[in-house]
Order: C-alpha cells, then sequence, then structure tokens
C-alpha cells in the first residue's frame, strides 16, 4: 500500500485468558470438536446447504452459539491455530473469534487464505480477526491479484471491513482500494463479485470524499463492456446515489 497506510490499530477488547487456561470441557481443540459436535443440529446444516455453505464438514451449530462459547474461551491465540487445523467449519468460525490479532502473522494470514473454501468463513475471519491485525493492508493488495475464488474474495473482504473497523485510517489506502477494485472488477466468479460489490459500496459509505470517488468508479464499471464489472457499478451507483446514503454522508460533511 502507498505511504500514508495506517499505523496498527489497538486490538479490540476481549476477554483475555492466558495460554494454559484450562475451561471445563472446552480446555483443548479436541474437547471443543467434541462439544460442537454435540451442538450442532441437521436442521442447522440444511440451512448452511441452502446459504451455499458446504456443509460435509460440518456440525450445524449456530454463529450466535459459537460467539457465545468463544466468550467462555477467551482470547487465546494457540488453541486458536489448532481449532484452525480440526478442517471444522465451525471449528475454524471459533479459531477466528478467539485469536490474538496481534499474535497473528502475515504467514498464518496467507495460510489460511489459501485454505478459505465458502464465503462465509472468508468473510468472518477477515471481519472478526484479519482486518485487525498489523498485517491487514498488506493483504488487501497481495489478496487481490490472487487466482483462487476464496482468496481474491479474502482481498475485498478485508478491504469491506477496515472501511469500518480501522477508524484511523486516512483516505489513501481506501483510495488505492478502489483502484484494486476497479482492476478485479472483470472478474464474473459470483463470489468474487459480491465481494467486490460489498466493498466498493463500504468505501463509498466512510466519508463524503471516499464517496465521491466511489461514485466515479462505479460509474465507470457501469459503462463497462464486460458484464460482471457493469453489473457491479449498475448495484453499488443504486446504493451509493440513495437518499439515505446522502443524508447520512451530508450529517459528516
Amino acid at each position: 500500500m502507498p505511504s500514508g497506510s495506517p499505523a496498527p490499530r489497538r486490538n479490540s477488547k476481549r476477554v483475555q485468558s492466558s495460554p494454559d487456561a484450562v475451561l471445563p470441557g472446552v480446555d483443548d481443540a479436541a474437547s471443543i470438536v467434541a462439544k460442537l459436535q454435540r451442538l450442532g443440529t441437521q436442521k442447522t446444516r440444511d440451512g448452511m446447504s441452502r446459504y451455499a455453505i458446504p456443509s460435509d464438514k460440518a456440525f450445524g451449530v449456530p454463529v450466535g452459539t459459537l460467539k457465545t462459547l468463544a466468550k467462555k474461551i477467551g482470547q487465546h491465540h494457540n488453541l486458536a491455530l489448532e481449532l484452525w487445523e480440526t478442517g471444522w467449519y465451525e471449528a475454524r468460525m471459533l479459531a477466528s473469534f478467539v485469536d490474538d490479532p496481534a499474535a497473528v502473522t502475515s504467514a498464518q494470514m496467507d495460510r489460511w487464505c489459501r485454505e478459505f473454501d465458502n464465503w462465509a468463513i472468508c468473510d468472518t475471519v477477515c471481519f472478526a480477526l484479519f482486518d485487525r491485525t498489523p498485517h491487514a493492508w498488506t493483504k488487501v493488495e497481495l489478496w487481490s491479484t490472487r487466482r483462487a475464488e476464496f482468496s481474491r474474495r479474502g482481498a475485498f473482504a478485508l478491504l469491506w471491513g477496515l472501511t469500518v473497523h480501522d477508524k484511523s485510517a486516512d483516505d489513501g489506502p481506501f483510495l488505492r482500494g478502489l483502484d484494486l477494485i476497479e482492476s478485479a472488477a472483470e472478474d464474473e466468479r459470483h463470489f468474487v463479485q459480491k465481494g467486490i460489490n460489498m466493498a466498493l459500496r463500504a468505501v463509498g459509505k466512510r466519508n463524503p470524499t471516499l464517496h465521491a470517488a466511489a461514485v466515479e468508479t462505479a460509474t465507470r464499471l457501469s459503462d463497462s463492456p464486460h458484464d460482471g464489472a457493469r453489473l457491479i457499478g449498475t448495484d453499488a451507483l443504486r446504493e451509493l446515489n440513495s437518499s439515505a446514503v446522502r443524508k447520512r454522508l451530508a450529517g459528516r460533511g
């Protein structure tokens, strides 16, 4: 990213547990996976399939239940690594909720990103964990050129999350993000398109200056000869030009 990228931010406030803390029934990855298996239901698994979330490696535990369990566990980096390695959907979701952003390495982010296999894991890891790490902006740039569908989506899920959670960033990194959006917008894959669309809209809703820049980007995309880019631009303009968005931004001018 260009000079002017924001300095690392303070971690979000979470309950801190020592690496050696033992909680009844959730003291290690194996016992947590066993607990998740007991909490799962076929009804939830069926619902996952309807939302294009693979359920062959899932127990069917609601996200709300996972967040409650994460609060009981507290922040625990080593446990998060172990949970991720199990490969279970809910264990990986839980890993993103309990990991320590300050302890997450660049290599860990790349490794997990390569293993994203659905939009829900991709978005949750990026929104709940990766966008709070000191490496986030570097990965937006790097992953935007990846060929794997969910790795590339990860770049724009990160950008989307940073528009909300990086309160200290100036406009520079987000303007660069708009360049990356425009460069990737011809990717016709559905989940990449959705990630780009949401990132474009989120950047445009951050402040009036970025709104104007995002509208310009969306307008160019809406005139593109490529179907995917044109759809992204047209859809983003619909929200960015809405009275609700303009009214909210007017109060920030």
